[in-house]
């Protein structure tokens, strides 16, 4: 029975483990098809990575090829980038109200268009695009506020636009402007109708000079290469900063271009992320091939305790009941051979009994019990009960001792616990009496100190108040100035027409001279004679210099001709209007025709003084051609020195902004301190190459002295950033710097050692000269020269190679 119930308990055991392998092979699988699940969306998600790497690249690489066809080399100064933030800044203060500049939100349709559509824009090409006229005026307050350039803004409630004649899209040979500009959004076109007008664009000056002034109305036409005509008769040819401008459209091009090649790097990172998630996507595949060979060891293992633990121990539970039942006979032959033996046990014990009665029976007597076996019941149960008693006795003894020490230790410590409290009162009471007092003293500071602040808020009222008065009187005087600007500039238009006019004065007269001489007029003269008119005599070779000299000294010499005008009538005399002039001057002109012609009809001909008249005709004309030719020279010399003059101005410009906007974080990386300032300008804004250039700076902790009151070391510290500044314009290999560390302290030579390595990882090499320690410590490695004495001296050279050491003392302000 007992080998059957302990079969039982296995059976049941294997029935757990079988309920147990069970439900993990549920679970497992469970995972196992997560897992799968997991596998499969890494897989599509890697493979799906690496195809969009394979496009964005592809993207990437016609990106690069477009940019690189662009050729096109901008470099942002401060300005515009100041610009630029201001844009952004107002478009987020005033979402949809401002749209942007005029030249984001346009693209001419084709690049042909792009000069003449600038040419057209004018000003306007920068002009920002707002709702309303509130929201302009509030874009200008703010920029005012943020101390921004003057801005233009055209506010589409407040524009009066003309409608767009129809009419002219009729026009063979032209095309309106606004026809050939693509815009978005749409709601800006009466923003493009403003700036554009109907104006038309042709594809050569011919036809844009016979659309502008050939019709019965005229127009305002541009060709292609920028020439405008207006409808005034104004013509403006198209310079070569036309052009520069309308560079702007394939800016705005390599602008997007550089946009999408960002969008494209940043995909490209996250697509990258993806991708490394291939070693995720092995983890899973590792993790799922386990679960997979557990699972398969699980699925065996309860195979195997089905089919083999619990059918065993089945069949060895049969097998034991089997054998229970067959030795149930033999058990009861067992039981009855029992029973016998028990039933003489119990006769044996009376038996003994009767004999310890009649031993026992005066002792029993005596004491008062029936038998020996009550006496010793009794006693055995007394003495249990006495030993019992004496035990809990020595139980409750030992716990009260136990109880009573306890207590005392308790007491002991309880009364060490109040003197420590006692105390602890004692020295809270004297801190709390401590920070009273300090409590009061820093009362007492804050009420000075709010005392001062109140009087600085005042101080800061009072300079707010003078500085905004400055400032209103700085505008006053900035009208008043630009008023005299304007009125200078209508002065300067006007001095130049009064000199054009005089100029041609004098080649009036002096042509009138020149006729006098030639046709042997003589003019009653106060000074000077008639020998000093020039005929124009002189060698056809003469160049462009030494006509216009001649020119100057002819137009000079006849300026000291003085006609004497005291036979004239006394009509002539009197002051004339023009108008009376010029009647006057046609009368004598018919006069003087007409004697002639007299003259003619009753003199014989000189056929001498006719042919020396066509010699100085010819004379005269080939020296009229000649001027013309040198005139001609002359205006292309003069464009071409005005294009070198802009290229120069423009190269110079370009390299000197760079080195002005690196100078100052270079000064301030060289200090090793942000509040170290660096000021770099041109003497003469116009022509800077022609004059020196302003440099001065603040060093770490000081106030603002010129150059040449600094100190050595300030002097080279300044020195080596204006180096490095103009070598980060167009990098050179390497640099070679003699001993420039002999004027600079410790504390400088590590600022500047510290930066020179720090630069030589990434930007440029150098090769330093240098006798000092704390400097040449910092190096990768030594070059040593000595001499070695002998016959004659000779020099070696020692190497030694620091990169191999680590170095002691990274921080430099350590």
């Amino acid at each position: 029975e007992a080998k059957i119930k302990q079969k039982i308990r296995e059976i049941e055991e294997n029935q757990k483990r079988i309920e147990k392998l069970e439900d993990y092979i549920a679970t497992s699988r469970q995972s196992l098809d997560e897992q799968k699940r997991m596998e499969e969306e890494l897989t599509e998600e890697v493979e799906m990575a690496k195809r969009r790497i394979d496009e964005i690249n592809m993207e990437l690489n016609q990106v690069m090829e477009q940019l690189g066809d662009a050729r096109i080399d901008r470099q942002e100064n401060s300005r515009q980038q100041r610009k630029a933030e201001i844009m952004e800044s107002i478009k987020r203060l005033y979402p949809g109200s401002v749209y942007g500049r005029l030249i984001d939100l346009c693209q001419p349709t084709q690049k042909k268009y792009q000069i003449a559509v600038t040419k057209v824009l004018g000003k306007n090409m920068d002009a920002i695009i707002v709702d309303s006229e509130k929201t302009g005026r509030d874009c200008i307050q703010y920029i005012k506020e943020q101390r921004g350039e003057p801005e233009t803004f055209l506010p589409l409630d407040y524009l009066e636009v003309k409608p767009t004649d129809e009419k002219l899209r009729e026009l063979r040979g032209a095309k309106l402007v606004i026809d050939v500009i693509r815009y978005e959004p749409p709601h800006i076109k009466k923003a493009l109708q403003y700036a554009c007008g109907n104006a038309l664009v042709c594809d050569n000056v011919e036809d844009a000079r016979r659309i502008a002034f050939g019709g019965p109305y005229r127009h305002k036409t541009v060709a292609l290469d920028g020439t405008l005509f207006q409808k005034s008769g104004v013509i403006s040819g198209g310079a070569s900063d036309l052009k520069a401008k309308a560079r702007r459209w394939d800016e705005k091009a390599v602008d997007k271009l550089k946009e999408k090649k960002e969008k494209l790097t940043e995909e490209l990172k996250e697509q990258m992320k993806a991708k490394r998630k291939e070693a995720e996507l092995r983890q899973v595949q590792s993790q799922a091939h386990g679960l997979q060979m557990r699972l398969k060891y699980s699925q065996s293992d309860l195979e195997q305790t089905k089919t083999r633990h619990l059918s065993l121990n089945m069949q060895e539970k049969s097998k034991l009941e089997s054998e229970l039942a067959n030795s149930g006979p033999r058990i009861n032959d067992i039981k009855r051979i029992i029973q016998s033996r028990e039933r003489e046990i119990t006769d044996l014990r009376d038996r003994m009994n009767l004999v310890e009665d009649e031993v026992f029976i005066e002792f029993c007597k005596e004491i008062g019990v029936r038998n020996i076996r009550e006496f010793e019941e009794e006693k055995v149960k007394r003495q249990n009960e006495i030993a019992k008693e004496r035990l809990e006795f020595e139980t409750q003894k030992t716990r009260l001792g136990i109880q009573l020490d306890f207590e005392k230790n308790q007491l002991k410590e309880d009364q060490e616990k109040v003197m420590m409290w006692e105390q602890t009162v004692k020295k809270d009471e004297a801190e709390t009496e401590r920070l009273k007092k300090e409590e009061h003293r820093h009362m007492k500071i804050i009420d000075e100190t709010m005392a001062q602040l109140q009087d600085l808020k005042n101080q800061h009222l009072t300079k707010k108040s003078e500085v905004n008065d400055k400032n209103h009187e700085m505008e006053e005087i900035r009208k008043k100035l630009g008023g005299a600007n304007k009125e200078l500039t209508q002065l300067q238009k006007e001095v130049t027409a009064i000199e054009t006019k005089l100029e041609q004065k004098r080649s009036d007269r002096h042509n009138l001279l020149q006729a006098c001489k030639m046709q042997d007029i003589r003019l009653p003269l106060r000074s000077g004679t008639m020998d000093d008119i020039s005929q124009g005599e002189g060698s056809s070779q003469t160049d462009e210099s030494s006509s216009q000299r001649t020119s100057s000294s002819v137009l000079a010499k006849e300026a000291l001709i003085e006609i004497d005008y005291s036979s004239l009538s006394e009509d002539l005399k009197d002051a004339l209007s023009e108008e009376e002039i010029k009647a006057e001057t046609n009368t004598l002109q018919q006069r003087l025709n007409e004697q002639q012609s007299i003259l003619q009809r009753i003199s014989a001909p000189n056929m001498k003084a006719m042919e020396k008249l066509e010699s100085v005709r010819d004379k005269f004309q080939e020296t009229s051609d000649e001027f013309e030719a040198a005139r001609k020279r002359a205006k292309k010399a003069k464009q071409a020195f005005d294009q070198i003059k802009k290229e120069r101005f423009d190269r110079f410009n370009t390299a000197f902004e760079s080195v002005a906007t690196n100078i100052d974080e270079i000064y301030k990386a060289l200090s090793r301190n942000s509040s170290a300032q660096v000021f770099l300008g041109p003497e003469n804004p116009e022509e800077p190459y022609l004059d020196g250039i302003n440099y001065n700076c603040v060093a770490p902790g000081k106030r603002f002295r010129p150059m040449d009151n600094l100190s050595g070391g300030e002097k080279t510290v300044a020195a080596l950033a204006l180096l490095f500044a103009i070598h980060s314009y167009k990098p050179a290999p390497f640099f070679v710097l003699d001993e420039i560390d002999a004027a600079l302290d410790n504390t400088n030579i590590g600022k500047v050692a510290n930066y020179i390595k720090d630069q030589s990882v990434q930007n440029f090499q150098a090769i330093v000269i240098s006798l000092k320690e704390e400097f040449y410590t910092k190096a990768d490695s030594l070059i040593g020269v000595y001499p070695e004495q002998g016959d004659c001296v000779i020099s070696k050279v020692l190497t030694f190679d620091l990169s191999q050491y680590q170095d002691a003392n990274p921080n430099p302000n350590e």
